[in-house]
């Protein structure tokens, strides 16, 4: 993975800084595209919200990704990297080993003066090799939380080789032909540094993950969870806004293509509050499309799917505080002289309704921090007021 020509400024900032930044720009966008997919996964995989598995899954996305880009940045300034390189530029190292000659090579260590030991440090071969091997150590580790058996370090030598042949292809390629030439090399130290490294990280993995919970444990609070009848209140949560997704993507591939009028977006959102969080529950036994995927659906006290006074009353307690900040929306682009004498009243009636949604805001906010707190023992407004009570399938 060495650079075939690097600049002699601020290396270290060039080489780890901006590939880790990159990255974590990356990931924050990444990550933010993921959550809902996420808690989805997790709540019916695991029956609730795992905080050790989300770190374990972003961290791990973290990590890729800077892997990734420590191994492909910087970039060059040109796709014509040829031109940077003579004629007989040898894209390739098929010797292995060369890196223990390379760092003895240009060093002045004495085998018999062990005092001369230290001057190791001072030799760029030796981190670079200590790099590669340092690279996927974490991918061992990953690993081994995952196959969570010793016996399987064959399987993690071979996925680290492989992740790190994925590696030095892309660079021998100038990423799959993004560059006209290589500008890094394919060398065969790099295989063997990063695939040491990897099953190195896969065998002293569980003492770093005995600080933490084991897959283990959360399956078995996993069993435990999906004994309870209970449904999670960021479950449902998420459900309602599952379906809010809905509308809305479905406005925008249709509607949305002809029109980019707010007025029609806040008919058709009306539209689909109705179709999806009253007429599709009476049709399929008290389920929505968000309910159906989180794995609950809607009941009555008895445990039936609820009559239609119920669903009504809880679709007009979901929409009325969405209606008001549509209004908000709506009167704040209305747009009106100041000499007209309407413009102060809407002045003031715009302001009055903002207030008026910023405190009906603050108060589900602190409405669904006590539900949540409760953990499904108290059941959100909309529920109370309808008499429903969301129920595991």
């Amino acid at each position: 993975m060495d650079s075939m020509y690097e600049s002699k400024g601020s290396v270290f900032v060039s080489v780890y800084t901006l590939p880790i930044m990159t990255a974590f720009i990356i990931f924050c966008i990444l990550g933010f595209l993921l959550v809902i997919p996420w808690l989805v996964y997790s709540y019916r995989k695991y029956g609730y919200f795992s905080f050790w598995a989300s770190i374990v899954f972003y961290s791990f996305i973290f990590y890729m990704l800077s892997a990734l880009f420590l191994v492909l940045l910087p970039l060059p300034s040109t796709r014509n990297t040829c031109d940077f390189q003579t004629p007989d530029t040898i894209y390739y190292s098929l010797r292995p080993f060369t890196f223990i000659s390379d760092t003895f090579k240009s060093s002045s260590i004495i085998w018999t003066q062990p005092g001369s030991y230290i001057k190791i440090f001072n030799q760029s071969s030796f981190w670079q090799a200590t790099f590669n091997f340092l690279l996927l150590l974490p991918f061992g580790v990953y690993l081994r939380y995952f196959f969570e058996e010793k016996r399987y370090w064959k399987r993690a030598l071979a996925l680290g080789f492989t992740l790190s042949l994925f590696y030095e292809v892309t660079q021998l390629t100038g990423i799959y032909g993004i560059y006209k030439c290589p500008y890094r090399l394919f060398d065969i130290d790099d295989l063997m540094l990063n695939s040491t490294g990897a099953l190195f990280g896969f065998l002293i993995a569980p003492f770093i993950l005995a600080l933490f919970p084991s897959r283990e444990k959360l399956m078995a609070k996993a069993e435990k969870m999906q004994k309870i009848h209970l449904v999670s209140p960021l479950s449902q949560l998420l459900a309602i806004l599952i379906d809010y997704i809905f509308i809305k993507l479905t406005f925008s591939f249709t509607v949305g293509l002809l029109t980019s009028s707010g007025f029609a977006e806040m008919m058709y959102t009306t539209v689909g509050f109705v179709v999806l969080y009253f007429f599709l529950p009476l049709r399929w036994g008290g389920k929505t499309i968000g309910t159906n995927i989180m794995g609950f659906k809607l009941s009555n006290l008895e445990g039936d799917t609820p009559s239609w006074q119920a669903m009504l009353k809880r679709t007009i307690a979901l929409y009325l505080p969405w209606l008001a900040s549509e209004l908000v929306n709506l009167l704040s682009h209305i747009k009106l002289e100041i000499e007209s004498h309407f413009y102060a009243i809407h002045v003031w009636v715009t302001m009055a309704i903002f207030i008026f949604v910023i405190i009906i805001w603050f108060a589900l906010l602190i409405h669904a921090l006590i539900i949540m707190a409760k953990k499904g023992k108290r059941t959100f407004y909309f529920d109370f007021v309808s008499d429903i009570i969301p129920m595991k399938r």
